[in-house]
This record gives structure tokens, C-alpha cells and sequence, in this order.
């Protein structure tokens, strides 16, 4: 009975771990509509505020779904719906900036893949200029610990986009209680997206920027 009992084992587990072995992660896949950085001239309007667009994304190999996260960059409001083919009708609001990205997620042990994040612009009735999408703070990051320089400096780091390519201005916010203290407005040229400002070792620092 012992070497029964011991035989069973070994079945079990060597049925177990070749499960394990042939479960495949979700391959690498990229965002295709709506474009990066570009006004969404396309989709079906729904009325003067909304309109449904058509977004659409390469197949990711062995998904079994796929999660579209959307976030209107004016609000902030997020929402993220669930496909099971690489295409997904949504309605939106009309003359907003927004953000995308897809996830992809295979069978159960398998690892999700993200494709990047892109930024686009949906068209409203009439509109001809957009303003610059809300520009990123790259650093420092929020809530990080940061060593001064020896002249009491940091630098501040952020990117910025715009779909007709017209900035004209940054200004950069930076005090110890919210951030809404200006502290240098800089006229734009090409990657100009850095600024270094005195301050205080020791001190919490808020900052900010917009164009």
C-alpha cells in the first residue's frame, strides 16, 4: 500500500507542473485609433456634446480579453471598460483631451501586458485650435525625498504636447503650501521642459506647471 501511495504523488505533481509550464503570457500589441497626440476628427455624433468613436488596438497573442482605460485629462474622470475583440465603440465628450491605454489579460497564472498610453483630442462642432494637453510632471515625483544641490537648487522636470503645435508660454508653480505660488513663466522653444529653482533644504515643496 506505502508504494501505491507513493506512485500517486508523483503522478499528481508531474501533472501539476507541466499545467503550470503551459501557460502563456499575453504578447506585446500596439494602440492603433485614435492616434497619438492628434485631433480625432472621426465618429458618429450623438448630439452637440457627445459623440461615439471607434477605438481600435492590434491583438495581443494568447488574450483572452482586453481592458480599455480611458481618462478625460480636463476632469480626470476615468472609466474602464472590458472587450473581447480588439475594437470598442465608446461615447465621449466632444471638444476634450483624453488618454487611453489598453491591457491585455490571458488564462488564470498568466501575466497581463499594457500597450503605452496615448493622448488625443475629440473634435467639437466648429472648434479650430486646441489648447496644449496638461502637461506631466516628470520630476521630482510626488511625495519623493530629494538631495539638494550644494547652491541650494533642485530642477524641475516636466513634458508637455499639443496637437497644432502652439505654445507659446509655461508657467511653473512651486510653494510649500499648494503650488499655485508662480514662480517663473518661460517663453516656449523646443524642449525647454526643465527649470531650476532655489529652495529650502528641509522643506515640503508643492509644485506645478501649465501653458
Amino acid at each position: 500500500m506505502k508504494n501505491y501511495f507513493y506512485l500517486l504523488i508523483i503522478i499528481l505533481s508531474f501533472s501539476c507542473s507541466k499545467d503550470a509550464a503551459e501557460v502563456s503570457d499575453p504578447t506585446s500589441f500596439e494602440l492603433i485609433f485614435p492616434a497619438n497626440n492628434e485631433t480625432c476628427l472621426e465618429g458618429s455624433k450623438i448630439n452637440d456634446n457627445q459623440k461615439e468613436i471607434i477605438f481600435q488596438w492590434g491583438g495581443s497573442t494568447n488574450a483572452i480579453s482586453y481592458s480599455l482605460d480611458i481618462v478625460n485629462l480636463t476632469t480626470n474622470f476615468g472609466q474602464t471598460l472590458s472587450s473581447n475583440s480588439t475594437s470598442l465603440a465608446v461615447k465621449l465628450n466632444s471638444g476634450e483631451p483624453y488618454s487611453w491605454k489598453v491591457i491585455a489579460s490571458g488564462e488564470a497564472g498568466a501575466e497581463s501586458a499594457s500597450s503605452d498610453q496615448w493622448k488625443f483630442f475629440l473634435a467639437g462642432d466648429e472648434v479650430v485650435n486646441y489648447a496644449p494637453f496638461p502637461p506631466e510632471l516628470i520630476s521630482p515625483r510626488p511625495s519623493a525625498t530629494i538631495d539638494v544641490s550644494s547652491l541650494n537648487e533642485i530642477v524641475l522636470n516636466w513634458t508637455c504636447s499639443d496637437v497644432d503645435k502652439d505654445i507659446v508660454t509655461y508657467k511653473v508653480y512651486l510653494d510649500t503650501t499648494d503650488g499655485s505660488t508662480l514662480v517663473r513663466e518661460l517663453d516656449y522653444v523646443q524642449n525647454n521642459t526643465e527649470l531650476g529653482v532655489d529652495v529650502v533644504n528641509g522643506k515640503l515643496l508643492l509644485e506645478g506647471c501649465c501653458n
